[in-house]
């Protein structure tokens, strides 16, 4: 069989998809003050406040200077602040401000409003085995 021209496969279509799923992320973002992955900080530091950066890192998947221009952008934005851990002076800890803690119901809302917009005109069953293709994928790739 053949090969397919690059165009036509489904990793340029998977990239294709990732490029529409960014911009719509920025679009809305954008209104609440937020850089696209900002919000995925911010996720984390929701549910588990105070972690140190080398967690973050890791749990975002990014590289630490990458982490660390983001949390410098948001910490002068007044959405969060490190400080020192009270036990180990050497570690740095990141915690939300009053301004970070106040983003999580529009930024869950905005997020929730993405997700119907990308499965809009999808079926119940469609959309459950799109996930599971989704999670598949993932799998293959990790």
């Amino acid at each position: 069989m053949p090969e397919k021209p690059m165009q036509e496969t489904m990793c340029c279509l998977i990239v294709q998809v990732c490029k529409a799923h960014r911009h719509q992320t920025a679009t809305v973002l954008t209104q609440l003050g937020l850089h696209p992955g900002q919000e995925i900080l911010l996720l984390y530091l929701w549910e588990n406040d105070g972690l140190i950066q080398s967690e973050l890192a890791s749990l975002m998947q990014v590289e630490a200077p990458t982490l660390t221009k983001m949390i410098h952008r948001m910490e002068k934005a007044g959405l969060l602040e490190r400080r020192k851990d009270e036990e180990d002076a050497r570690i740095c800890r990141i915690y939300l401000t009053d301004g970070g803690r106040s983003l999580q119901e529009p930024v869950t809302s905005a997020w929730n409003l993405l997700e119907k917009r990308v499965l809009a005109n999808l079926t119940l069953e469609e959309r459950l085995l799109f996930r599971r293709l989704l999670l598949q994928v993932l799998n293959n790739l990790s």
